[in-house]
């Protein structure tokens, strides 16, 4: 500096003080240093130059989150719903909770064997599949050993000509099947009136096998037993009544009705078992 304490190469005034003030040139000589404003120049100081508040650098990938409660679910997905509405169930026809277990068709075997062994299960696996051609083999084999065993109409079918009796059963067979067929959309109508959703087709197939498989028993001792006989009686009173459970499982789980519906909607075709076949064969 020279004697006046001033900067050496000039004046106070002529080099400034170092920040700009006299020369605004003064600050870019070599030698000196210029002052820059410490945050946002915008007035935001919020994180790094120039962004908006609640985003971060992205790296310049152009790509930032948007503010937070507003992100975006991922394509195809749905929204959670709020805590405490995740535990809803939607109630299906008569109240069953549980999803009904779909399979493939099931064999004639499995079928006949399954009717009696695993009711429940047999139905729900049957339930979108029709059975037309069991239901229909079993309901002419049984209206020809309806006719066979029956005291009266036995005795004509044994005692007559060929011809005759081959008219008598094949008239039976068919009037078998029709009746069949009959109680069982009998009881398909019950259940949709009573709030069932069950398919017609399997409702009247497995309707028709329920009713004449379960009297099969009876009927086979009918043949080598006399009808008024004590074991033919039992018999036929507890094929019966499996009739009716059997029955009122099917409707359940078919048409997705409580028990009381299922059993109200059956409640007319084992009436008509009853009073039509039943009693008549027993008395």
């Amino acid at each position: 500096g020279g004697p006046g304490g001033g900067p050496a190469g000039g004046s106070g005034s002529a080099a400034g003080d170092g920040y700009g003030h006299g020369d605004p040139y003064a600050a870019d000589r070599p030698g000196s240093t210029r002052s820059f404003p410490v945050g946002d120049p915008y007035g935001q100081d919020h994180g790094y130059y120039g962004q908006q508040p609640g985003y971060y650098d992205d790296g310049g990938y152009g790509q930032q989150p948007p503010p937070y409660g507003q992100e975006q679910q991922p394509y195809g997905q749905e929204a959670q719903p709020p805590y405490g509405q995740d535990n809803v169930t939607v109630y299906r026809a008569g109240g069953q909770s549980a999803p009904h277990v779909s399979g493939p068709r099931p064999q004639w075997r499995e079928l006949f064997v399954g009717i009696f062994r695993s009711p429940a299960a047999t139905f729900d696996r049957t339930r979108d599949h029709q059975v037309w051609l069991p239901a229909l083999t079993v309901s002419l084999l049984y209206g020809v050993l309806a006719v066979l065993g029956i005291g009266l109409t036995h005795d004509d079918i044994v005692n007559s000509t060929f011809s005759v009796a081959l008219t008598g059963l094949v008239a039976a067979a068919i009037g078998f099947t029709l009746a069949g067929g009959i109680f069982g959309a009998v009881t398909y109508a019950l259940a949709r009136q009573l709030g069932g959703d069950g398919p017609w087709k399997s409702t009247v197939g497995l309707a028709a096998l329920i009713g004449w498989l379960s009297d099969a028993p009876r009927l086979l001792l009918d043949l080598v037993l006399p009808s008024g006989s004590a074991v033919v009686q039992v018999v036929g009173w507890a094929t019966w009544m499996l009739c009716a459970y059997l029955l009122t499982v099917m409707v359940r789980r078919v048409h997705d009705l409580p028990w009381g519906k299922a059993a109200a909607a059956s409640a007319l075709q084992l009436v008509a078992l009853l009073v039509l076949i039943k009693l008549p064969t027993l008395g």
